[in-house]
């Protein structure tokens, strides 16, 4: 059943030499020859910050199993920058055997490093649409980690302490629930901004919201649309003020991990993450009374939906040792087809499985939320990977700018056009 919901929900969704990291000096063929005996050491950058404590003990059970590996694990995420943690390791020779890539033109500017994975025994039990990031001319260089869904999480208890009865849909209803909750004492918005990451996700329910997502996006390449001047993204900075007007007073300074211990600790009502922060809010409070809202920019109708996409992808080094590439590969499929592997997927991860022979923990509420809004086709795409990567960096620090009351409405508009227009001239 669970495969069959996430069949639905995606058919509607939807830079140097050889690693250092263990290569030192010796040429492919000498490394070749290691005797089958030595150790083997990987490095994997892991962008699930919170599951990070799980993920190292899932590779304890597999370097049980292969003491010939062992797997060194470098995390980034919760507001850190993989991607320029990344570019500086390539930069210094020392790209990590496996790491993360979001696919679409990330997967374009990152391609000389992608190994071609289109032969591993894994890719059969992927949901097909889940292919599509990390597939070009026809191969396939990624593997998805998991499907993911992101809006409003709203504490259910503190909604009825204040007296609202009917969720909010769109803007002017969610406005209307902020006001209750202050007038209650109580604060509507956990926000963290000092993070520009999460500004992306927020943007990209302008995009999800335009006709054609990838229509418009081919439009801004050619020229023949722009940013400036859309409704949809001046209906996004009526959200943003939304959230500052009833939120924390220190958003500038509040980062992921504080946003969502204010949430969880019951000091806000609604916190804008997606159900990865799931494992955060339940080492706080357990069992917590949760569930998810959209994200709405205006009082259209299609705000009633949740964004809902992969999350990233394992790529592997195509530069790293052949044995390195051949481990590399052998972890990606034990990982996804194993009995161990895929209880930690599914018992410790708590992951929304994109893989049809793993199923998906549908104890978590906002999980099971995600599942239900894709059962009534309730969802929205995940656009952000087909950004020009250097624009993308940029619209998170013009956003900060505008919440901080640097740039006007106008001024961010005319900072995104800039930005997208520069990234497409490079």
């Amino acid at each position: 059943m669970i495969i069959k919901v996430f069949q639905c929900m995606l058919a509607g969704l939807l830079t140097l030499s050889l690693s250092a990291c263990g290569a030192d000096n010796r040429s492919v063929k000498e490394i070749d020859t290691i005797s089958a005996d030595q150790k083997i050491t990987l490095e994997v950058l892991n962008p699930k910050v919170e599951i990070s404590t799980e993920f190292e003990q899932m590779v304890k059970e597999y370097e049980k199993e292969n003491p010939n590996v062992k797997m060194n694990i470098l995390t980034f995420g919760g507001g850190a920058n993989y991607l320029a943690e990344l570019k500086a390791r390539f930069a210094a020779n020392k790209g990590p055997d496996i790491f993360p890539n979001g696919g679409y033109e990330e997967a374009v500017v990152w391609k000389r490093y992608l190994e071609d994975l289109s032969d591993q025994p894994w890719v059969k039990n992927v949901v097909d649409e889940a292919l599509k990031p990390m597939k070009m001319a026809g191969k396939i260089y990624g593997m998805p980690i998991n499907l993911e869904g992101y809006g409003f999480i709203y504490n259910k208890d503190l909604f009825a302490k204040a007296g609202i009865e009917t969720l909010p849909k769109t803007l002017t209803e969610l406005k209307g629930a902020a006001e209750k909750l202050h007038s209650a004492g109580i604060t509507p918005f956990a926000v963290g901004y000092s993070d520009s990451w999460f500004f992306i996700l927020m943007m990209n329910i302008a995009f999800a919201q335009q006709d054609d997502p990838d229509d418009f996006i081919q439009a801004l390449n050619d020229g023949t649309q722009t940013i400036e001047g859309n409704k949809k993204f001046e209906d996004l900075t009526r959200m943003l003020d939304l959230t500052v007007q009833y939120g924390n007073k220190d958003f500038l300074t509040t980062d992921y991990n504080t946003e969502v211990s204010l949430f969880a600790s019951g000091q806000a009502a609604i916190l804008k993450q997606g159900n990865w922060a799931q494992s955060k809010i339940d080492q706080i409070t357990p069992n917590m009374n949760i569930g998810f809202l959209p994200i709405p920019i205006n009082d259209d109708a299609r705000n009633d939906a949740l964004a809902v996409g992969v999350s990233n992808n394992w790529v592997v080094n195509k530069e790293s040792s052949p044995e390195k590439k051949k481990e590399a590969k052998k972890f990606l499929n034990w990982m996804v087809s194993s009995e161990q592997g895929k209880t930690f997927m599914k018992d410790q991860f708590h992951f929304i499985s994109a893989f049809k022979n793993i199923e998906t923990d549908r104890s978590g509420p906002l999980a099971a939320d995600i599942i239900r809004y894709t059962k009534e086709k309730k969802t929205l795409s995940w656009n952000w990977f087909k950004f020009p990567s250097r624009a993308r960096e940029e619209f998170g620090y013009a956003m900060q700018a505008y919440v901080g009351k640097q740039l006007n409405r106008d001024q961010l508009l005319q900072e995104f056009q800039r930005s997208w227009k520069k990234a497409e001239q490079k």
